[in-house]
């Protein structure tokens, strides 16, 4: 048993404490959480902490298989130029790919991060996942631009997920983007989830050529699947309105969603969004700084901040970021957004990430007999509780 104190603990469940104290046993379950209204006193075994102390992170899009391609891909090319780059690097032995995501699994747990949402594509991280003491949970994502596509697609998703289950690792199904996916195999993936009732993930505009695409049928995304893919796109009509809003109707409203990136996400979307899916399960995760590498570009937070919609941090993969880092995430976010305060920010890395992954019963906030790790925030403007570019983090448990 351990007793850690702190300028302030951020416990997520309700202001912070100012001087607090979290107990926690052996394994890193939290014994106890004590209010000592400010005054501090001593006690056998406690260690005191100039900064923050805050739950583990929850990185809710990452992709770990990626990691291999870490300074690989040019930056500021935009996202048709992105992927194409991607799909002619992909021919990697699979020996580098594993010991690639080795590293990035056990960097992220050094740096905080206790439970992550992960996009695969094959079972090339199932090993790693197995052996880690981070929580993933797996989104086995699938993809198929033409209607023939469709059952070989997602035949290839279910293989990855039945593999991921029978390690009971979680893993659910998932289509990757509006753009790469048939009404044929978003069928699937509808009848497939409503089956199981587990979350999906979907990357949603993240560039904006993939409204132009569902408004108009040409621009970027149009010459992405004909040229670098190689696609017959003559099946393709535009809906005449943006991705988001088409697509919805597409995936079952009961079943949690997580929309990642929203870099091109305005207040029709938004709109849209609420009328389309009124339940309390639907989450918007940023990753900023795969938004600005890719299209050097931020989701417009603000609005999505007085839609009072649930945000989520990700890191998105080391093909688009230069490692993988909640805390940088956030200090991104904190540089660009200096009105948000520390305790929001958090909310979004830890308790919301928690619940859009439904493991908020061990992760996500510091609350008695939970197990979300233990973090050490320094660096930080403690007077106006505000991350800066020399915040750190360390892991206490």
């Amino acid at each position: 048993m351990k007793k850690f104190a702190a300028s302030y603990v951020c416990t997520l469940v309700g202001p912070p404490l100012k001087n607090g104290i979290v107990t926690v046993d052996d394994d890193g379950t939290i014994i106890g959480v004590t209010d000592t209204g400010g005054k501090l006193y001593e006690s056998e075994r406690m260690e005191f902490y100039s900064g923050i102390l805050a739950p583990g992170f929850v990185n809710a899009h990452c992709h770990l298989e990626l990691s291999h391609l870490l300074g690989r891909i040019s930056e500021k090319k935009g996202l048709p130029a992105f992927i194409g780059e991607i799909n002619r690097l992909r021919n990697v032995p699979e020996a580098e790919m594993v010991q690639a995501a080795r590293l990035a699994d056990r960097e992220m747990y050094r740096l905080g991060i206790s439970a992550v949402g992960d996009i695969s594509n094959t079972t090339l991280t199932l090993p790693v996942k197995r052996e880690s003491p981070i929580r993933y949970f797996t989104f086995a994502e699938t993809f198929g631009f033409h209607p023939s596509r469709a059952d070989r697609a997602f035949a290839l998703a279910r293989d990855v997920f039945e593999s991921f289950r029978d390690e009971k690792l979680p893993v659910s199904v998932t289509p990757h983007a509006p753009y790469s996916v048939s009404d044929e195999l978003f069928e699937k993936i509808r009848n497939f989830a409503e089956e199981t009732r587990l979350p999906l993930a979907l990357h949603n505009q993240e560039c904006a050529g993939e409204n132009q695409f569902y408004q108009t049928g040409d621009g970027p995304i149009l010459d992405h699947l004909q040229h670098n893919l190689g696609l017959d796109t003559a099946h393709w009509k535009p809906a005449g309105k943006n991705s988001l809003e088409t697509v919805l109707p597409k995936l079952p409203a009961a079943n949690r969603l997580l929309l990642v990136h929203n870099t091109f996400t305005g207040q029709h979307d938004l709109e849209r969004l609420k009328a389309l899916r009124p339940g309390h399960n639907t989450w918007l995760v940023l990753c900023p700084q795969a938004n600005l590498y890719i299209e050097d570009r931020l989701p417009p937070v603000g609005l999505f901040r007085q839609a009072q919609l649930p945000i989520c941090i990700g890191t998105d993969s080391l093909a688009s970021n230069h490692r993988l880092s909640v805390l940088s995430e956030l200090v991104t976010l904190q540089l660009h957004f200096p009105e948000i305060g520390i305790e929001e920010l958090l909310t979004w890395a830890c308790r919301n990430g928690a619940q859009a992954l439904g493991i908020d019963d061990r992760f996500g906030t510091l609350e008695e007999g939970k197990r979300p790790g233990l973090l050490l925030l320094s660096g930080v403007d403690l007077k106006n509780r505000k991350l800066t570019p020399e915040s750190r983090v360390k892991r206490l448990a």
